[in-house]
């Protein structure tokens, strides 16, 4: 099941990637507040990041939500409601842009095909016990933190990001929480997404505090 879930994530990603940043802008939009109407571009790696991001959140969102149905446990709970909160700013910066929003109203729903996959083996993985619920919580903050990085690679629009940067704070801070509770439930995680090192310096460390959580 852990190999499964790692090819999917490294397919999606080749997706995403498939295309240079030097090729020509695949949308335009109006700027809301330019007076002039100057036309703002994305390029497709930036519309493919922004679409894929939307559900990202969204399945984070929708796994934490059916771990606290199973189990009760408020930190699901708490983290789910920060969840709502990026699908809302990533949505912000959709319809900046004029982009069709991809994000199904159905829980447990996704039009990226990987994602879907991703979603069914993580609820799989939750519906074992409490404590592997608590380990897919790090193993999707583990996976947000490495895309949200890679995104910030490949744009130097400001509001990008501004986005990017907020939500892989609020991702970091949620990774420190899961795995706090990881080790009071005498569980054990090992990062997937980002280096040993890396995750070793956030989860010793204090949260940080972030445009949006």
């Amino acid at each position: 099941m852990k190999n499964i879930f790692l090819v999917i994530v490294i397919l999606s990603s080749l997706i995403i990637t498939s295309c240079s940043n030097d090729e020509i802008d695949a949308v335009t939009a109006t700027g809301i507040n330019d007076e002039t109407a100057t036309q703002i571009s994305l390029t497709t790696n930036e519309l493919d990041d922004l679409l894929f991001l939307r559900e990202e959140e969204k399945l984070a969102r929708d796994v934490y939500l059916f771990s606290f149905e199973k189990y009760n446990m408020q930190i699901f709970k708490n983290i789910s409601n920060s969840e709502v909160q990026h699908m809302s700013n990533v949505l912000q910066l959709l319809n900046t842009y004029n982009i069709d929003d991809p994000a199904s109203t159905e829980i447990g729903v996704f039009n990226n095909s990987a994602l879907q996959a991703i979603y069914n083996e993580l609820i799989e993985q939750s519906s074992i016990s409490l404590i592997e619920a608590l380990k897919v919580g790090d193993k999707i903050e583990d996976l947000d933190i490495r895309d949200l990085a890679l995104n910030e690679l490949r744009t130097d629009k400001s509001d990008l990001l501004s986005l990017y940067g907020s939500l892989k704070c609020g991702s970091i801070n949620h990774l420190r929480s899961f795995h706090s509770q990881v080790l009071q439930n005498n569980g054990e995680y090992m990062p997937e997404f980002i280096s040993q090192e890396y995750f070793d310096s956030i989860v010793t460390t204090s949260n940080e505090k972030c445009g949006s959580n």
